[in-house]
């Protein structure tokens, strides 16, 4: 269950005890993971902040995706995890995770995705087209936080 925005019922409603990094972090695991989104909150009360959690239609379509794969750990380092999913479309959805309790440089090569060549890289929460990269990407995490992205392999000549 998705403990996001007012968890709980009746006079017993409360915010998630979880930060707002924590919230990205939570979905993006669950999406990950192709698991069943099962919202914990009451829809009647959701702020806009929880609205974009449950609405990002591109974080969406890494659960949703035809294949039906759940992403796998392809790295850890400490407090660090990637985690990857192989998408219909030849795209790999990646997760990088910082369980530290302060911000840190997360890091992917690309011989953990099973990619090479440049590689288009979308940040699936911001929605923003990061740049293209090769071999490795790496990125600033929050602390207990995630970076979403999504790897195009650019098409060889």
């Amino acid at each position: 269950m998705l403990v996001v925005g007012l968890v709980g019922w009746g006079p017993s409603l409360r915010e998630s005890r979880l930060t707002p990094n924590e919230q990205y972090t939570h979905i993006s695991l669950w999406c990950l993971l192709s698991s069943p989104l099962l919202i914990g909150c009451d829809l009647t009360q959701l702020d806009e902040f929880t609205l974009n959690l449950l609405t990002n239609e591109e974080v969406l379509e890494v659960n949703q995706d035809p294949l039906g794969r759940q992403a796998a750990r392809v790295a850890k380092d400490g407090y660090h995890e990637v985690w990857a999913k192989k998408m219909e479309d030849g795209s790999t959805a990646v997760g990088l995770f910082n369980r530290d309790e302060t911000p840190q440089t997360v890091t992917t090569q690309w011989t953990d995705l099973g990619v090479s060549g440049k590689v288009r890289v979308r940040d699936l929460w911001r929605q923003q087209n990061l740049g293209t990269f090769e071999n490795s990407f790496n990125t600033e995490v929050p602390r207990h936080g995630v970076v979403l992205v999504r790897m195009f392999p650019e098409a060889r000549p």
